[in-house]
């Protein structure tokens, strides 16, 4: 009897540590659930593109590197996390590069940076609903292979609509965004004020834009844009209309990554 009433009390305390275990499981696994809720609330999507090349021409292309890390130089200093996507996904060109910039030569030096460049993840990698923000940076090749890429588009419409997240663009980027509709069929930029590299600097005549697909501002304005731009440029000019902020040429990417950050950023008022 008394081994038994041992046998008993052995099994009890077995059962209390597993049904303890399982709880203190559930709790990690909420605590884990939770933190990862938090963690994508501050995830910024890159958009770039894999074209090396103008479209049919033998005029090479490239994404300005520029454009990409002032702005991923503000995300991460604000504690973001950032992901790149291109069409294809894996490597991407990269140009404008001026090694004796002290933040060039960081990134240039940075062997994790480089590495997620030369390993894009494709569209199919992504998961809309862990972005709060989607930034498109310029460069020749941003002209072609993403803005009419339609699972890039449905990406960023619903960080729009259904994270209530920002798209930002700057210079040639703001190409990715011209056809992008959102759910009730209208396109992203209609009504809106929008900004990206204008005609005024373009030279039309040149080889390289006789290979763009369309003009950046014709476009946005053909789909209901209220195009603004500056006369005097690299002025670091941008537009902010609500969750879409977009900027004119690399002097306003820094500054476009800014204002995300502070859309972003809750603020809290004094009582």
């Amino acid at each position: 009897m008394h081994s038994f009433k041992l046998l008993l009390l052995g099994t009890f305390l077995l059962t209390s540590c597993a049904d303890n275990n399982r709880k203190t499981q559930a709790m990690a696994s909420q605590k884990e659930e939770k933190k990862e809720v938090k963690e994508f609330k501050n995830q910024v999507l890159f958009v770039v593109s894999n074209a090396h090349f103008y479209g049919t021409s033998d005029i090479e292309s490239t994404n300005h590197f520029p454009e990409i890390i002032l702005a991923h130089n503000v995300f991460k200093n604000a504690g973001f996390k950032i992901d790149f996507v291109s069409p294809q996904g894996g490597a991407i060109p990269i140009g404008y590069i001026r090694s004796s910039d002290s933040i060039t030569k960081k990134y240039l030096y940075d062997e994790t940076f480089m590495n997620e460049l030369e390993h894009t993840l494709k569209p199919t990698d992504i998961a809309p609903e862990n972005y709060k923000a989607i930034y498109y940076p310029g460069g020749g090749s941003a002209m072609f292979t993403v803005p009419e890429n339609k699972r890039i588009q449905q990406i960023a419409s619903k960080i729009y609509e259904q994270n209530e997240g920002i798209i930002a663009t700057v210079c040639h980027g703001t190409a990715g965004i011209v056809d992008i509709t959102l759910s009730d069929g209208s396109y992203l930029v209609s009504g809106k004020e929008v900004n990206g590299f204008p005609d005024l600097f373009e030279n039309k005549k040149a080889p390289y834009y006789q290979q763009f697909p369309f003009s950046i501002q014709e476009a946005l304005e053909a789909h209901g844009g209220n195009f603004q731009y500056s006369e005097e440029g690299w002025d670091g000019f941008m537009v902010t209309d609500g969750r879409l902020v977009t900027g004119q040429d690399p002097t306003g990417a820094d500054k476009v990554a800014q204002k995300v950050v502070e859309l972003l950023t809750p603020t809290t008022s004094n009582p």
